[in-house]
């Protein structure tokens, strides 16, 4: 049996840590902040959605194993601005309420932003390999509240340390399209540092921010690399990295990837009909792989619901998987997928020199607006980053 003073000491305890994670910053005055800056949107569409606020509801450490982090700048992907037009609700709304026990539409007011760079204000009780005032990177899952804000929260397997070498604005350009590259081509299509030096590797559209990141670290890990790009581009990729270019602007761009010697992988980034003819580029009968990023998975979930999307998205997969097994090559859907531990990886590489950041365009808080029309462009020569602090004034 418990006794009673035992009791009222637990009691007590279980009060002090409850306070502790509610009121996780105070302001001078010892207030409780309970508000945060942030840009939102109330509903899907186009820009004009986009809403500055000061009152956006403060994040919280609900699991011990979470961190709050202040954000010095988020990177914007074309991600977001699918997000931001309802891409990919239907799954993410399952990922955020599996039991569906919220209302439609509970998501918002919801914060874009799946890239932040910032320091760590407050831990969790189980966070072991991180403290306050640590400098953090990460790629965010876009199920989480984003960094377009003064303050995000995420778990610690979802962080890893700043590169040292990097500023704020410049590490905020690199965790989704590392996440994402480092998803597709180490555990998708298997490649590592120990078994690149004699893979041949073709990316399809290769300067836009996967592609820009995937040469740089295929070339740290020595496989000789070709891209396909336009011919405005061909500097641009030549000086990542790039061993070989091919102009797709100057005509059928399988035509002169054919008389190439065959690929061991290739990541596409392109998408449409670029699977009738690509995969007849691989080693056959030699464990050669055809990885696309671009599925039909979420589109199949917001059209026809989530069992029926599903189930479609399993049947066209399988179906193509094993339509070319029997040609002796492989195909496999890449997905991005958070990970601190592929993060440290990438740092180290970062800090080594091997990989460098891409940024084409920063933007002020006040701007973000304007740093969306600007992703929404398209045709990227880099990344697209907003400057949370040092970046001007909330407007």
């Amino acid at each position: 049996r418990v006794g009673a003073d035992t009791t009222a000491h637990l009691t007590g305890i279980s009060k002090t840590l409850k306070l502790k994670c509610t009121c996780i910053f105070s302001t001078d005055s010892s207030r409780a902040m309970h508000v945060m800056p942030a840009w939102v949107i109330d509903k899907y569409g186009n820009n004009d959605v986009l809403r500055f606020t000061r009152n956006a509801s403060f994040p919280l450490i609900t699991y011990p194993n979470e961190v709050v982090i202040k954000v010095h700048a988020a990177g914007l992907n074309p991600l977001d601005v699918g997000m931001r037009g309802g891409y990919g609700a239907a799954s993410m709304s399952m990922k955020r309420d599996p039991l569906n026990l919220k209302q439609s539409g509970s998501e918002f007011p919801l914060i874009l932003g799946r890239e932040v760079s910032g320091v760590i204000m407050e831990c969790g009780l189980d966070v072991k390999y991180f403290r306050e005032r640590d400098e953090v990177w990460a790629a965010i899952p876009p199920w989480k509240q984003g960094s377009l804000a003064e303050f995000v929260v995420l778990s610690g397997n979802e962080i890893s340390h700043k590169p040292k070498s990097l500023s704020h604005t410049e590490a905020a350009a690199i965790p989704y399209v590392a996440a994402t590259a480092w998803s597709a081509l180490v555990n998708t299509g298997g490649l590592s540092k120990d078994n690149c030096g004699n893979k041949r590797v073709l990316i399809l559209g290769g300067s836009g921010g996967v592609g820009t990141f995937s040469i740089q670290m295929l070339k740290a890990w020595g496989a000789h690399v070709t891209v396909t790009c336009s011919q405005n581009a061909e500097r641009f990729v030549r000086e990542l990295g790039a061993d070989h270019v091919v102009d797709y602007t100057a005509g059928p761009v399988q035509e002169p990837l054919r008389v190439m010697e065959k690929f061991d992988l290739i990541l596409d980034n392109v998408g449409g009909d670029t699977e009738r003819w690509a995969l007849s580029l691989l080693k056959p009968w030699c464990g050669a792989k055809f990885v696309t990023l671009v599925t039909p998975f979420l589109q199949n979930t917001d059209q026809m619901g989530l069992a029926d999307g599903m189930m479609k998205t399993f049947v066209t997969v399988a179906s193509k998987a094993l339509k070319h097994l029997t040609s002796g090559v492989h195909y496999r859907w890449g997905f991005f997928a958070p990970s601190g531990p592929a993060l440290d990886e990438v740092r180290s590489m970062v800090d080594a020199g091997q990989i460098r950041p891409v940024v084409e365009k920063t933007f002020s808080f006040s701007q973000v607006p304007q740093a969306f029309a600007k992703v929404e462009e398209g045709h990227a020569r880099g990344k697209t980053v907003v400057q949370i602090i040092g970046g001007g004034e909330y407007s």
